[in-house]
């Protein structure tokens, strides 16, 4: 934990993009719908000023928590857009409460600074894994609330989320599909480019084998879909492992080598 090399601006932008998320996570039920928006988007907009300050504050330092940061940002403004074209998308208190966490771990665990001789090409590189990491973290909050909204259905309880069963399912394949090509470009960059980007070739590490093995297992979803016409808990399953994978790829392993082995960014 190395909270006393963040600048004390960074510390009090995190507090209050935390505080701002704890509005709607822990008033879901007494803050009225416009509130509740209005509480997230202040939340988000401070959460979006911490990551690009981190950017602009001496060396530019990068971990496993800050990685689940900027996807959580990333979820949220998947879910800022979706709510204005479906305005009965149910999900902000989980999703406020997955930001506060997001920006007090990133806080307390900042990660390490980057090589001053890394590649210029480095940040696209990250970038594009991190957007996938976003689109597919979308993409499991939405198949969650797809289940929830098949699990009312069964119970004649009305739709969780608000949305119809059908429209959650095609949006969720959309984030999958587009996460998928994201995911592709970032591996065959780090392929093709390895040497450039990090100084050496591609190596058959932890991280590059959990990326390869949720790059398969996403590629099986897609193809199962397409072909034998999967859906419900069956997809809902085989996207839950790819995603759990990926997450082992980064921030699993560098949760490892930073918090538990207290190594910093080799």
């Amino acid at each position: 934990m190395i909270l006393t090399s963040v600048p004390v601006a960074s510390v009090l932008l995190s507090a209050a993009a935390a505080v701002a998320y704890a509005v709607p996570a822990a008033g879901a039920a007494r803050l009225s719908m416009p509130a509740a928006r209005a509480a997230l988007l202040v939340a988000w907009l401070l959460h979006g000023v911490v990551l690009c300050s981190s950017l602009f504050d001496g060396t530019p330092r990068f971990g496993f928590a800050p990685a689940l940061s900027v996807t959580a940002w990333l979820v949220l403004t998947v879910y800022a857009v979706e709510s204005h074209l479906f305005p009965q998308l149910k999900a902000r208190w989980t999703l406020a409460g997955l930001g506060a966490v997001a920006v007090l771990l990133a806080l307390f665990f900042p990660g390490s600074p980057l090589h001053v001789s890394a590649s210029p090409w480095l940040p696209l590189h990250s970038a594009l894994g991190i957007a996938s990491y976003g689109l597919f973290a979308a993409a499991v909050v939405h198949a969650w609330l797809m289940t929830r909204a098949e699990q009312q259905m069964r119970q004649a309880a009305g739709s969780f989320s608000g949305m119809p069963l059908l429209t959650l399912e095609r949006i969720t394949f959309r984030l999958v599909s587009a996460g998928f090509v994201l995911l592709s470009a970032t591996l065959l960059a780090g392929w093709l480019f390895g040497e450039q980007l990090y100084g050496s070739s591609w190596t058959w590490s932890h991280k590059t084998i959990f990326s390869v093995l949720a790059w398969l297992t996403f590629a099986v979803l897609l193809l199962g879909r397409a072909r034998f016409g999967w859906r419900g808990r069956k997809a809902v399953r085989v996207l839950y492992m790819g995603a759990g994978l990926l997450l082992l790829a980064y921030v699993g392993s560098r949760f490892v080598l930073e918090v538990v082995l207290g190594r910093g960014l080799g």
